[in-house]
C-alpha cells in the first residue's frame, strides 16, 4: 500500500490498524443483543485510536500533536476495560484477552515513545526560543 500521509508510516499507526481488525473479527461472534452495547463501544474506540493518531498527525503544534497522542492513549485504555468486561462476560476466552491485551502494550508503549518524541521536540523549540 503507498503512503499518502506521514501518519500512515508510524509503526503505532500499523499496529493499531491491526487492533481495529482484530477487534472487528473478534466481536463478530458476541451476541446480537450486544449490537449497540459493547460491541459498538469497543469498535469506535478501537477505531479512535488510529483516527486520533492521524488527526494529531495533521497538527502543526507540538502542543496539539501530543494531545491527540494522549486522546489516542485512553481510547486504547477504554478497549482494554472492554475487553475485561468481555471476559467477565463470557464473550471472549482468556486466550482472546491475552492476545487483544498484548496488541494493547505494544500500541501503548508505542503511544508512549511517540508522545515522548513530541515533548523532546517541544522542550527543544523552547530552549531554541529562549537561547535566541
Amino acid at each position: 500500500m503507498e503512503h499518502s500521509y506521514s501518519f500512515e508510516k508510524l509503526d503505532v499507526w500499523q499496529k493499531g490498524r491491526e487492533y481495529v481488525v482484530f477487534i472487528y473479527q473478534l466481536t463478530d461472534k458476541f451476541p446480537d443483543k450486544e449490537k449497540f452495547g459493547i460491541i459498538s463501544q469497543i469498535r469506535r474506540a478501537s477505531i479512535s485510536i488510529t483516527s486520533n493518531i492521524a488527526e494529531g498527525s495533521s497538527r502543526t503544534s507540538l502542543k496539539e500533536q501530543i494531545r491527540y497522542v494522549e486522546i489516542a492513549y485512553g481510547s486504547a485504555l477504554e478497549t482494554y476495560c472492554q475487553l475485561i468486561s468481555s471476559l467477565d462476560l463470557g464473550f471472549i476466552s482468556r486466550e482472546e484477552f491475552q492476545v487483544g491485551n498484548q496488541l494493547l502494550k505494544e500500541i501503548t508503549n508505542k503511544l508512549n515513545a511517540l508522545k515522548n518524541s513530541h515533548i523532546k521536540r517541544l522542550n527543544e523549540q523552547t530552549n531554541n526560543q529562549i537561547s535566541k
